[in-house]
């Protein structure tokens, strides 16, 4: 997993509420296992029509919002099903970073796993970030996790809480995996010891 490093990107607004994992990523692309792939049909339902052609009034299809890496949505985002396929297809497509006033805790849980980073702050805060979001291609937001901070392209700065241990491991680019490569050598020893103490295992 890549390291969360302090960014600047383009916000794009997404206001609809109960954003669920089907609208991220519907079933049907749901038979890979890798986490490569998916972006092209992150909100495909919204994204293309029937005949596969790209729907223009969709707010990622807009030319000011095809480098999207931070989305400012509606509240309760990633409810429904706990397919861990929606933030592979989020990170896939390029999103870094998700604020909303609250996420399904699957879906915030599986966002850190992935080396995303989703922001719960107040309805006012969301609010100023939704309306500096519709700003297009101005509206580039920084977001620093160390210093847990963003900035709005108009400088004003927005505090927000994350766990120490989740932000310690987007900040070290440490998945589950990672955190145990941590401790390899201890588990090497703990082996050996036990492969000599019990030879017959």
């Amino acid at each position: 997993m890549n390291k969360f490093e302090t960014f600047t990107g383009i916000a794009a607004p997404m206001p609809l509420v109960n954003i669920d994992t089907d609208m991220i990523i519907p079933k049907q692309f749901l038979k890979t296992i890798k986490r490569s792939g998916l972006g092209v049909h992150a909100f495909d339902e919204m994204r293309y029509d029937r005949q596969g052609g790209e729907n223009p009034d969709f707010v990622l299809n807009k030319p000011a919002y095809r480098e999207t890496s931070i989305l400012v949505a509606g509240d309760n985002f990633g409810c429904g099903s706990s397919r861990e396929h929606a933030p592979w297809a989020l990170a896939d497509f390029g999103i870094k970073v998700v604020v909303s006033t609250s996420f399904a805790d699957i879906f915030f849980n599986n966002c850190f796993k992935n080396g995303m980073l989703p922001i719960v702050l107040p309805q006012e805060q969301v609010d100023l970030l939704m309306t500096d979001s519709e700003r297009g291609e101005n509206a580039r937001m920084t977001v620093d996790l160390e210093a847990q901070e963003i900035t709005t392209s108009d400088g004003d700065v927005i505090k927000f809480d994350v766990d120490p241990f989740r932000k310690h491991c987007l900040l070290n680019g440490l998945d589950d995996i990672g955190l145990t490569l941590e401790k390899a050598e201890s588990i090497q020893t703990f082996e050996t010891e036990a492969a000599q103490a019990r030879p017959w295992v």
